[in-house]
């Protein structure tokens, strides 16, 4: 039986991207799906992979999600307008999301970007209803899904989250600023969401030469990944957020040079691509 499942719709960082070399991995942004027995299905970010798991969705009414939004940036967000289920009527979509640093609410920051001139229509005018959550660090439960919401570091505030049901765990830690000076050390509060997991979804966006030159931007390299895999126990590290310009190859040899650090460490090492299921059973 399973338990929990895992479906990765959409796995690079910072702008849905096309070509030939990115092909079997994809250039979707950040959109994974967690499927329980039981359960509607909980939904991590929002990014252009959501238009595909649209399609998989029933388009009579009948939809029902929840979806946990790591941060406001576009790469997260940015699918859901595009999302075929909310163009029917009694559709409802449940959106937990950080509250913005400048006060406004998730409802106001949303109203303010799917709109006209930016889009054809508000929100509030698809035929599907969706709820928008102010989230901070909490622990809530959706169903009979667990959820821990801990703060990450990041630019402009962003949750790192943990999923528990049926006594298995996901962490999904999509941006995550390394220490700007390169160091290996993480927060309490993101140790908390990973320690111990059966699946870590993580942040691995710059090679160590690129985080050099860009160590401000929010993001990490796979050797903290994997660190970081290794130092809370996790069983198996799903290394996500693909940077745009990392081309299918150079994924297939941070799979080869990632697995003597995972066998060091004691996980399974997964290079997170559009289509890739993990059944936690």
């Amino acid at each position: 039986m399973c338990l929990l499942k895992v479906t990765f719709y959409g796995v690079r960082g910072s702008t849905p991207c096309n070509s030939g070399e990115i092909a079997r991995y994809g250039g979707n942004t950040s959109s994974v799906v967690v499927d329980t027995p039981g359960e509607p299905p909980l939904l991590l970010d929002l990014g252009t992979g959501l238009r595909y798991f649209g399609r998989t969705c029933a388009l009579d009414g009948s939809f029902r999600a929840s979806a946990l939004v790591s941060h406001l940036h576009w790469d997260h967000t940015q699918g859901l307008p595009f999302f075929a289920p909310l163009l029917c009527s009694g559709a409802e979509l449940d959106v937990y999301a950080p509250i913005p640093e400048d006060g406004r609410s998730l409802v106001e920051v949303f109203d303010a970007t799917i709109c006209p001139p930016l889009f054809p229509l508000t929100i509030g005018e698809f035929p599907g209803t969706v709820r928008f959550h102010d989230t901070s660090e909490s622990e809530f439960s959706i169903g009979g899904v667990r959820v821990t919401a801990r703060e990450i570091p990041h630019v402009g505030r962003t949750l790192g989250y943990r999923v528990e049901a049926n006594g298995r765990s996901i962490a999904y830690l999509s941006d995550h600023q390394q220490p700007i000076d390169g160091r290996f050390t993480v927060t309490p509060g993101a140790l908390e969401l990973v320690r111990g997991v059966d699946l870590m979804i993580h942040d691995s966006q710059y090679t160590v030469t690129e985080f050099a030159k860009k160590a401000t931007w929010g993001h990490c390299t796979p050797e903290y990944a994997m660190w970081l895999a290794g130092r809370a126990g996790a069983k198996r590290l799903a290394l996500f957020h693909h940077d745009p310009n990392r081309t299918d190859d150079a994924l297939d040899e941070l799979k080869v040079c990632g697995a003597v650090m995972a066998e060091r460490f004691g996980f399974e090492l997964l290079i997170a691509a559009e289509g890739l299921v993990v059944d936690l059973t």
